[in-house]
């Protein structure tokens, strides 16, 4: 008998985050869903359970000759640069600061007005662990379309709702 093996996801976690109306910080996002999967940004939940992040204009300039990143995703600390290398897709992609992951993201309403991110938005941050030095090239898998399906497949393994809109 030969049994049907089916391929290792390089996609490993998924998180939602949304721009709410009720938060006052103009760059904050609220994590509405995710896998729960990814320690990283786990321990960022604070007491409530919630899990936020603040994403903006890049003011952290890297010495030498890497490229400056367009965004950065940040909570108390420094978490991820984030790249757009071509502004006709909605796609960025970053790493997990201090591991050896590339994060890829999928955003839609992702406009900056006045300072802050406009409510609506959506980003969606895709984890690939171990994956840092390829992300580049996971970048271009994912504009043609190769990683739909391992996108799809996090989207329905989402566990659980982050943050309700509701709150104060």
């Amino acid at each position: 008998m030969h049994e049907e093996r089916r391929p290792v996801m390089i996609l490993t976690d998924y998180y939602r985050f949304e721009k709410l109306p009720n938060q006052r910080s103009k760059l904050r996002i609220d994590c509405t869903a995710s896998t729960g999967s990814y320690d990283p940004l786990e321990t960022l939940r604070n007491k409530d359970g919630d899990l936020f992040l603040y994403i903006g204009d890049n003011t952290h300039t890297k010495a030498g000759r890497e490229r400056k990143a367009d965004l950065v995703l940040s909570r108390t600390t420094h978490i991820s640069s984030v790249y757009n290398p071509d502004l006709n897709f909605p796609y960025w992609y970053g790493d997990m600061k201090g591991t050896t992951d590339a994060f890829l993201f999928v955003h839609q309403n992702t406009e900056f007005i006045n300072g802050g991110i406009q409510v609506g938005a959506v980003i969606e941050l895709f984890v690939a662990r171990g994956q840092r030095n390829n992300r580049s090239q996971l970048y271009n898998t994912l504009s043609d379309g190769g990683l739909d399906e391992e996108m799809n497949t996090l989207r329905i393994q989402v566990t659980k709702t982050v943050t309700n809109p509701e709150k104060p």
